[in-house]
């Protein structure tokens, strides 16, 4: 005798008959994951090349690169380019803590002869420059999970305790 096939528990004849669009994914979630993939390359989700600043004054030109978008958790990379247009006893980088706040810093190229916390800022002793001389400093860190819009702080270059030029930089961070 022949026995008839039935459904397991809980599943019946319209659980398995064919769907509109049979068993592939909907239009509108490949569109949605289509219009984020274009968002992402064309850089509006973060990512992409840092812009750079320059700001100059009579004793040095500072320029930033860095960027101005990132996104939570992701590391990045910061540059900065002293040139000296006149003698700098003591080239003093600074970096006021709301800058760095809720970051991680994890190397800074070349370091500093000295470190401080000095005027209500990070101080980095690089010591004396000659007219023309140009130094660079390759800043490497990550964004931690708390800081979820952004950090706006200032970078500066001093001659010891005076400040010779100041930067204000904003980055703006995505969850």
């Amino acid at each position: 005798m022949a026995e008839r096939w039935s459904y397991p528990d809980g599943l019946a004849a319209h659980h398995v008959a064919p769907r509109r669009f049979g068993r592939h994914a909907s239009p509108v979630s490949i569109l949605v994951l289509g219009m984020l993939l274009a968002l992402s390359m064309a850089g509006v989700l973060a990512g992409g090349p840092s812009p750079e600043r320059t700001v100059t004054v009579p004793a040095a030109t500072l320029r930033l690169a860095a960027p101005a978008l990132l996104r939570n958790g992701e590391y990045f990379e910061m540059r900065v380019e002293v040139v000296a247009t006149a003698p700098i006893k003591n080239m003093t980088l600074a970096v006021t803590p709301e800058l760095w706040r809720d970051m991680t810093i994890n190397s800074q190229v070349p370091a500093a002869s000295e470190e401080a916390f000095e005027n209500d800022a990070f101080a980095f002793h690089y010591g004396a420059m000659a007219t023309g001389d140009r130094f660079v400093v390759k800043i490497d860190g990550q964004i931690n999970p708390p800081l979820t819009r952004g950090t706006a702080g200032r970078i500066e270059v001093r001659d010891g305790k005076r400040t010779l030029a100041t930067m204000p930089v904003t980055i703006r961070v995505l969850p």
